[in-house]
């Protein structure tokens, strides 16, 4: 009897974790918005520089923080930002972009063409390809971004250049526009 009684605790055992690690949940939130209640609220950016009025909202006067630019002496890591700002603002006008978009803006943005890869849009069946990804070489590094509904969103990392030079696996279409 005590063997099939422990069994019994084994196969509740799942059960009781589940309400006991909600009840774990519930009790951190609820920490969570004591201690907000008690601070006044969530703590304001330490780059804003001015002192707290007691407000939630920022100041109407506040300086909005300039776009990102190029660092054409910076590393990969120190460019990743911009990378981000122009794949995202092509992905704002246009969720459905391809490729040639993201290429494009990113030469226009001062990155050079000749550095570039970019995956296909299409599969070999003639479909749309689930994700696409494109690159720029930049300071020994690589640049990557993956954009598409398999994707989840946009993604980028750098990463080290490959021992083949490039920074993308398998078959990549010529930018030759």
């Amino acid at each position: 009897m005590t063997t099939g009684s422990a069994r019994r605790r084994t196969r509740r055992s799942p059960r009781t974790g589940g309400v006991v690690g909600a009840g774990v949940v519930g009790v951190v939130l609820l920490l969570t918005i004591s201690l907000t209640a008690c601070t006044g609220g969530p703590a304001e950016p330490a780059s804003s520089g001015t002192a707290s009025s007691g407000s939630a909202t920022p100041e109407a006067s506040a300086t909005p923080e300039p776009d990102p630019t190029l660092l054409p002496t910076g590393t990969a890591a120190d460019n990743l930002v911009y990378f981000n700002f122009l794949a995202a603002a092509v992905t704002k006008a246009n969720p459905a972009a391809d490729g040639r978009a993201y290429i494009d803006a990113l030469v226009a943005g001062g990155f050079d063409r000749a550095a570039m890869e970019v995956t296909f849009d299409r599969t070999q069946a003639d479909l749309a390809a689930d994700a696409v990804q494109f690159s720029v070489r930049f300071a020994g590094e690589c640049l990557i971004g993956q954009i598409g509904p398999a994707s989840d969103g946009f993604h980028s990392v750098v990463a080290p250049i490959l021992s083949t030079g490039l920074c993308l696996v398998g078959g990549t279409r010529q930018i030759d526009w």
